[in-house]
């Protein structure tokens, strides 16, 4: 689309956001039953598009994109009404007699930008937020993931008119026009880098951004830890997608004397769960792109690599890569891999590991294994990243029940759930003042004793 047809489609949105109609609640359930019906309807075509665009075999496709979907889809249209209620909150006495509340009310007119690795989910996902919350939105799916964009514009213009969800495809051309524009809320999901060129934007116009991006996730296995079980988990998460997941386990720092152990358990669990060639494996998937795959081989270090390094340059595939003996001087550690290598460092203090966490730039995940609870609470109280897991990886952003987003340089804002209602709405707060009686304290002259002993009394 051109610059001056995206802004007619803005326009179209604006107006039909002022006319009311997306305000009943009623309505946006009624929305939400229709979206979740058409992705059941699809799902069929969202496996193929997976497939082609990411390697996704039908299974992994349903369990990471379709089914979250409609499990996001499930929960907020059991809880949208509740939601969308007014929330009464104490009068202070001060203002006696009045009635205090928070109201909210959707932004109006958003803007969704989704990335390629998990084309569905992370467009529909927020598109089912903004739904319930009452706004209209502009969805931009990545260019990197032509089909799943096809299947996304296909269940959009069949569940809605344009004037109320609209999608525009395309690249950087599009995504520049659209930042040009001035939305009441752009949430973006993608890369640090671009994270940081959207925010430039609607810094412009002053428009709240939810910006989820990602960064180095640590993954922590101390000693003490179930080691087996740690690496079946480690190794699901980590090659889950091809490591094309912001919140898989970026490297590992395992306490040194459980490192051997450790190395051997995540081989033998990558051989149980890819095989002994997992490039001839049928469920296992691609790399988006040549830019990427060149990017990730550049990581690998031959001399490192302890477990697979094998790559099909044909079929942009990489089988899951461990390297070990890696120091935060390694190429792998210089930026965020995305991709199926995982690097081991070792440490001998865990005060030490994190002391040095604390210098480092905030995760959007971190992971760790253990059974010391001291050392779980020094986590919990002295690290900041946007969520993470204790003994598992990954599954804390399965719930719509918790919010799920970054902190600092991984993002800000969350969704998910009641946080995700809450993201695609300004909360009013109100208070409704009763007219028989009017406290005479606040007014001029401030001259009575009386009244600057009551004020006293109230605010204290």
């Amino acid at each position: 689309m051109t610059h001056q047809e995206i802004q007619h489609l803005l326009e179209q949105q604006r107006a039909y956001f002022r006319s009311g109609a997306t305000l009943p609640v009623a309505f946006r359930i009624q929305q939400l039953k229709r979206l979740y019906a058409s992705v059941k309807r699809h799902e069929a075509s969202i496996a193929e598009a997976l497939q082609s665009d990411l390697g996704k075999s039908r299974y992994e496709g349903f369990m990471c994109e379709s089914g979250l979907v409609l499990t996001e889809l499930s929960y907020m249209i059991r809880h949208t009404k509740r939601f969308s209620r007014k929330h009464a909150v104490r009068t202070p006495l001060a203002q006696f007699p009045a009635r205090s509340y928070r109201q909210p009310v959707p932004y109006g007119c958003t803007l969704i930008m989704s990335p390629w690795n998990y084309p569905l989910l992370l467009t529909l996902e927020p598109l089912t937020d903004a739904i319930a919350a009452g706004n209209t939105a502009i969805v931009k799916p990545s260019a990197y993931a032509p089909a799943t964009a096809k299947i996304v514009e296909q269940i959009i213009k069949e569940c809605f008119p344009p004037e109320y969800v609209a999608v525009v495809t395309g690249g950087r051309a599009e995504n520049t026009a659209l930042l040009e524009q001035t939305f009441d809320l752009v949430f973006f999901t993608g890369s640090q880098t671009v994270g940081k060129e959207v925010l430039r934007r609607t810094a412009e116009h002053l428009t709240p951004a939810v910006l989820e991006l990602g960064g180095k996730s640590p993954c922590i296995v101390e000693a003490s830890a179930n080691i087996p079980l740690a690496a079946k988990r480690i190794v699901f998460g980590k090659f889950l997608n091809c490591g094309q997941t912001c919140v898989a386990p970026d490297y590992v720092l395992c306490e040194r004397s459980a490192k051997d152990a450790l190395l051997r358990a995540i081989t033998d669990e990558i051989r149980k769960q890819y095989g002994d060639d997992p490039l001839a494996n049928a469920h296992y998937g691609k790399i988006i792109n040549e830019k990427h795959f060149a990017r990730l081989c550049g990581l690998i270090d031959r001399d490192k690599v302890v477990c697979g390094g094998n790559v099909n340059a044909d079929a942009r595939q990489i089988a899951p890569t461990v390297m070990d003996g890696v120091t935060y001087d390694d190429a792998v550690m210089g930026e965020e891999i995305f991709g199926p290598i995982l690097p081991i460092l070792t440490y001998d203090d865990f005060d030490a590991v994190v002391n040095n966490l604390k210098t480092k730039e905030k995760p959007l995940a971190l992971y760790l294994f253990t059974s010391n609870r001291k050392h779980v609470q020094k986590v919990n109280t002295e690290l900041s990243f946007g969520g993470g897991c204790i003994n598992d990886v990954i599954i804390h952003l399965a719930t719509s029940r918790m919010g799920f987003g970054g902190v600092g340089e991984s993002g800000m804002g969350a969704y998910h759930g009641r946080d995700g209602f809450e993201a695609f709405s300004h909360s009013k707060s109100m208070v409704s003042k009763s007219t028989w009686l009017d406290l005479p304290m606040r007014y001029q002259p401030y001259i009575s004793k009386l009244y600057e002993r009551l004020i006293r009394l109230f605010l204290r």
